[in-house]
């Protein structure tokens, strides 16, 4: 893993973190269960970096904890891009678009509350760019959902995959199952012939997939 100290370094040059992203980051940590979830500057700047290298137009975000990412990638986008992003956590709903209609970016933000497995095969394809940071257990899921529908030259990122260094588990009998989800995910993506991909070792590590 990457020495903490080369990595503050990393984040305290690449950009700021403004007053939103501040705010977004401490109410997060003083209200919400598990605030190491949340994307962190450097990471966020990546996906807005991205968004806006890869020209996207439509962006799907399956898990949007409170936002922080979301920010970044609705910043990434043109005036007429639009950002779709989906949480299964009712109960943040009220605090993520307070956050939302703060950024000035509400126009551009679809917030939907509710089972992505569900509500991806009701929305209108294809998309240009799309971030996976949801429950691990269904990434394989997800993928099998967007793959197929994603514009080809389209970016897939998806978060987490390092999973802490349990990936490196010698005995694959005894891992937990996020971590085989995890790794069932990187083996199926690495071996499918429709896209290319390269793994980020960036904080948990980044799959970034484009479709062929």
């Amino acid at each position: 893993m990457i020495d903490q100290d080369l990595l503050n370094y990393c984040a305290q040059n690449s950009g700021s973190e403004d007053e939103l992203l501040q705010l977004i980051r401490r109410q997060t940590n003083l209200k919400v269960l598990k605030p190491r979830m949340l994307s962190g500057h450097l990471q966020g700047k990546i996906l807005e970096i991205l968004v806006k290298m890869s020209g996207a137009q439509n962006i799907l975000e399956i898990g949007t904890y409170t936002g922080y990412a979301s920010i970044f990638l609705a910043r990434g986008l043109p005036a007429t891009g639009k950002l779709t992003t989906i949480d299964i956590n009712e109960e943040l709903e009220e605090m993520v678009q307070g956050f939302f209609n703060q950024s000035g970016l509400e126009d551009k933000i679809d917030y939907r509350i509710g089972d992505a497995l569900e509500i991806i095969p009701t929305l209108s394809w294809p998309f240009d760019f799309i971030f996976i940071d949801a429950d691990k257990r269904n990434y394989v899921n997800y993928y099998n959902l967007i793959v197929d529908k994603i514009k080809p030259g389209g970016l897939i990122l998806a978060d987490n995959i390092l999973w802490s260094g349990k990936v490196l588990s010698k005995n694959r009998k005894k891992v937990d199952k996020d971590t085989a989800t995890i790794l069932a995910f990187n083996e199926q993506v690495n071996a499918d012939p429709r896209v290319e991909n390269v793994i980020l070792p960036i904080r948990d590590g980044i799959m970034l997939v484009r479709k062929l």
